[in-house]
C-alpha cells in the first residue's frame, strides 16, 4: 500500500527529534504545515507554535492543543573515559532507557549512541533480579575519552537526547510503529483538522498551539493558553491503550482500531461535563466510533487549559496508543483518520449559542 500525504506527515512527525525544551525541529514542521492556511501566527514565549484561523463574525474563539515535545535525555556530564552521563527529560522506566539506541544531538551534528547494560555473563543472581537504576547507567558514544568526546564529537553538556527508532507501518498498513506517538500524534490531529477547517471558515475563530514541555509539567499549555483567550478547548493526545498483554482493562479501557477516546478522568482533569456530553451525542449523530476512558494516573495540557484565566470547558480528545513513554509505540491509522474527523465535526458545530450553552452552569 502506497503511503499517502498524511501518512508521509504522521512518520516525518515521529521520526524528528523533539525532547521537551528543544522542540525547535518539530515546530518547523507545524510552522510549513499551517502558513499557507491560517490567517495568522505566532509564537509564545517558551516556543509553543500558535496559528489562528479568524471569524470575524464570531464573538467566541476556541482553542485546539497538542504538545510537540517527547521524552528525552539531557547529558550532565562526560566521564574521563568518554562516557556520557545523564539526566531523564521526562516520565521514563529505568527498565525503558537501558540497552536502547539514542541520538545525540550536538552542536556539530546528531551523533549515536547506546546505553550500556552490563553483560548478563558476569552478572550475580541478585543483579539479574534487580531493576537497573537511572543513576549508574550511562551512554556510549564510542569516544575514547573527555577530550575524544568534546572535541571529535563535539558533545557538551546540556545537550539533548532523543530514541534512535524509526516510523514502520506494519503489514497491509492499518498500524503504525514509531516514538514520541505522545504526542506527535496529536499534532499531526492538530494540523489536518486546522487544514479541515480552513476549507469549510467554521462559525468560530480557532486557534490552533502546537505546545512545548508538556512532559515537564505543561507548560507551554500555560503560556499559550493565556495568549490564546479561549472560550472553550479540545486538547489531542495519545490515547492509553489497554488491550495488550500485562495490562488491564480496569488500568485503561481504550482498544486500538475503535476510534479515538475521550478522557472521562485523569488525575490532572475531569472535563467539563456539558461539553463531554456535547462530543459524545455528536460522535453518536455522525457515527463515529467513540470510545471512553477512565484513568488513575496521567495528565495533559487540557488541565492546564481548563484553568487558564477564568476558566474555559475543555475535552481531551486521545487517539489510542500501545507502549506509551518507550521507544516504539503503535497506533491504529483507523483512529487518527476517524480523530481528525470527530474534532472537525466538533468545531464546525461551535456556533455562539452552542458555545454560550456549554460554557453556562445555569
Amino acid at each position: 500500500m502506497a503511503a499517502d500525504n498524511f501518512e508521509n506527515l504522521l512518520e516525518e512527525l515521529t521520526n524528528v527529534g523533539g525532547p521537551s525544551g528543544f522542540e525547535e525541529p518539530v515546530r518547523r514542521i507545524v510552522e510549513r504545515e499551517l502558513e499557507p492556511v491560517v490567517d495568522t501566527r505566532e509564537i509564545d514565549g517558551l516556543g509553543s507554535a500558535i496559528s489562528i484561523l479568524t471569524n470575524e463574525s464570531a464573538k467566541y474563539r476556541v482553542l485546539l492543543t497538542a504538545h510537540m515535545d517527547e521524552l528525552g535525555l539531557l547529558v550532565k556530564r562526560i566521564t574521563p573515559e568518554g562516557f556520557l552521563k545523564f539526566q531523564p527529560i521526562g516520565g521514563w522506566l529505568p527498565q525503558a532507557i537501558i540497552g536502547q539506541r539514542w541520538i545525540v544531538k550536538t552542536h556539530k551534528a546528531e551523533i549515536a549512541g547506546v546505553t550500556g547494560i552490563k553483560t548478563v555473563h558476569v552478572m550475580s543472581a541478585k543483579e539479574r533480579a534487580e531493576i537497573f537504576d537511572v543513576e549508574g547507567m550511562f551512554i556510549d558514544v564510542g569516544a575514547t575519552s573527555d577530550e575524544d568526546a568534546r572535541n571529535r564529537l563535539g558533545v557538551r553538556p546540556g545537550d539533548p537526547v532523543y530514541p534512535d527508532s524509526k516510523f514502520k507501518a506494519l503489514e497491509g498498513g492499518a498500524r503504525l510503529i514509531g516514538k514520541a506517538w505522545d504526542d506527535r500524534v496529536g499534532v499531526a490531529v492538530l494540523i489536518q483538522v486546522m487544514k479541515n477547517l480552513a476549507e469549510v471558515k467554521p462559525p468560530i475563530t480557532v486557534v490552533g498551539a502546537a505546545t512545548v514541555q508538556e512532559e515537564i509539567g505543561l507548560r507551554g499549555a500555560q503560556t499559550s493558553g493565556y495568549l490564546a483567550e479561549a472560550d472553550i478547548a479540545i486538547n489531542l493526545e495519545s490515547g492509553v491503550a489497554g488491550d495488550y498483554p500485562s495490562i488491564s482493562l480496569d488500568e485503561a479501557q481504550e482498544q486500538i482500531g475503535a476510534g479515538p477516546s475521550i478522557f472521562f478522568h485523569d488525575s490532572s482533569m475531569i472535563p467539563n461535563t456539558r461539553f463531554r456530553d456535547f462530543v459524545v451525542d455528536l460522535a453518536e449523530r455522525e457515527n463515529i466510533p467513540i470510545q471512553f476512558n477512565v484513568l488513575s494516573g496521567y495528565g495533559q495540557d487540557g488541565s492546564a487549559i481548563q484553568r487558564t484565566r477564568g476558566g474555559a470547558p475543555v475535552v481531551n480528545i486521545g487517539v489510542p496508543t500501545r507502549y506509551l513513554h518507550s521507544h516504539q509505540g503503535l497506533v491504529a491509522r483507523s483512529d487518527i483518520d476517524e480523530c481528525v474527523r470527530l474534532v472537525t465535526k466538533i468545531v464546525t458545530s461551535l456556533a455562539d449559542n452552542v458555545v454560550e450553552n456549554l460554557r453556562s452552569f445555569d
